[in-house]
C-alpha cells in the first residue's frame, strides 16, 4: 500500500471540529476533506477558515464556503489546483502519493462505505474526497471524506473506478492536485498573525446588504411549495440554505474564537445565534406545516448585523 502520511482509517482521531457535540458535525464535502487533511498533516486547519465570514445568499443558496487556494498556500505552504485525469485514477492516485502528493476526486457515493446511512447503494450522488492510500494489488483506497479518515475496498473500489464497467460516455471526474511544497507552514504567533490579516481581507469584502434579509424575501416565496412538496425536495432546499448557513457560521465562530479569543467574544456568541436560529428554522421547515418564517429571518439578521460589527471592530 502507497500512504501520504501512514495512517489507519482504526486508529485515527478526527479534528475537534468534527467532534459529535457539534451542532453541524458535517458542513460540506471540500471543506470537511480539507479539515481532516491539514490535520492528518499536523496543520490547524482553524487558521484557514476566515473566507467563510464572506458567505452570501447566493440567490437561490448559500454560498458553498471552502478555503480558497491563496489561503491555504500562504498559510500552510498547500498548493491545490486543477488537474487533468487522462489516464487510470487508481494509478494517477499511487504516483502522487509515492511523490508526497494527494488529490481530491468527485467519487460515487453510491460506493463509499462511510455514507452507510444516507447514500451508500442507495443513491447516485457525487461526493469529493481526498486520498491518503492505495493499494492496487488489493484493491483499497483509503480517503478523508466528511468526518474522518475511511477505507473502501472489493466491490466498492471497482466500482467507484469503474474497473470493470468503462464507459466512454461518461464523463471523468473533476480532479484536483495537492502540492505540499508551494512555502513555508506557518506556526505559532506567525501563523496566527497571517490568519488575521486574511480574515481582516475577506471581512473587507463582505457584501453589502444582510444575507440573511435576501434569504428572507426568497424563503417567503419558497415557502408555500416547500410545506405543499415532497420530502427530497426539502432535504434539498433545506442543505442548500438553512444547513449551509448554519454549519458555515459555526465553523466562522470556531475561526473566531481560535484566533481573537476574548477579543472576538460578541461576534462568537452572536455567530452562535445564527447556528442555534439556522438549525431551528431547519426544524420548522421540516415540520411543513404554516409558521411564521419573517419572524425567524428577522433574529438571524439581527444576529448576523451584531457579528459582523463586532468582528470589524474586533480586528481594526
Amino acid at each position: 500500500m502507497v500512504s501520504l502520511f501512514g495512517l489507519d482509517p482504526a486508529t485515527y482521531r478526527s479534528h475537534p471540529l468534527h467532534a459529535a457535540e457539534r451542532t453541524y458535525q458535517e458542513t460540506n464535502c471540500y471543506t470537511d476533506l480539507l479539515i481532516e487533511l491539514l490535520h492528518a498533516r499536523g496543520d490547524e486547519p482553524l487558521a484557514c477558515l476566515g473566507s467563510i465570514v464572506r458567505m452570501d445568499f447566493e440567490g437561490d443558496q448559500w454560498t458553498f464556503f471552502k478555503p480558497p487556494p491563496e489561503d491555504l498556500e500562504r498559510l500552510f505552504g498547500v498548493d491545490i489546483h486543477e488537474m487533468q485525469p487522462y489516464r487510470s485514477m487508481p494509478d494517477q492516485i499511487a504516483e502522487l502519493l509515492a511523490d508526497g502528493r494527494s488529490l481530491t476526486v468527485e467519487l460515487d457515493a453510491w460506493h463509499l462505505p462511510d455514507t452507510a446511512s444516507s447514500s451508500y447503494r442507495t443513491e447516485h450522488v457525487k461526493t469529493g474526497v481526498a486520498a491518503e492510500a492505495i493499494d492496487l494489488l488489493g484493491q483499497r483506497l483509503r480517503y478523508f471524506h466528511n468526518t474522518s479518515l475511511h477505507e473502501l475496498s472489493g466491490e466498492d473500489y471497482r466500482g467507484v473506478f469503474r474497473v470493470d464497467h468503462a464507459d466512454d460516455e461518461i464523463l471523468p471526474p473533476y480532479t484536483e492536485l495537492i502540492r505540499f511544497d508551494a512555502g513555508p507552514r506557518l506556526e505559532g504567533a506567525a501563523l496566527r498573525a497571517a490568519s488575521r490579516e486574511i480574515l481582516r481581507h475577506h471581512l473587507d469584502r463582505v457584501h453589502a446588504g444582510n444575507p440573511f434579509d435576501r434569504f428572507g424575501v426568497r424563503l417567503s416565496r419558497d415557502l408555500p411549495d416547500l410545506l405543499a412538496g415532497d420530502v427530497a425536495r426539502f432535504h434539498a432546499y433545506a442543505f442548500a440554505t438553512v444547513r449551509m448557513a448554519g454549519a458555515g457560521f459555526e465553523l466562522c465562530a470556531s475561526h473566531v474564537g481560535w484566533l481573537l479569543g476574548d477579543e472576538g467574544g460578541r461576534a462568537v456568541t452572536a455567530m452562535s445565534e445564527i447556528v442555534e436560529g439556522s438549525k431551528l428554522l431547519g426544524f420548522k421547515l421540516a415540520r411543513r406545516r404554516p409558521f411564521d418564517a419573517e419572524a425567524a429571518i428577522d433574529a438571524l439578521s439581527e444576529a448576523w448585523d451584531v457579528a459582523l460589527g463586532a468582528l470589524d471592530d474586533a480586528v481594526r
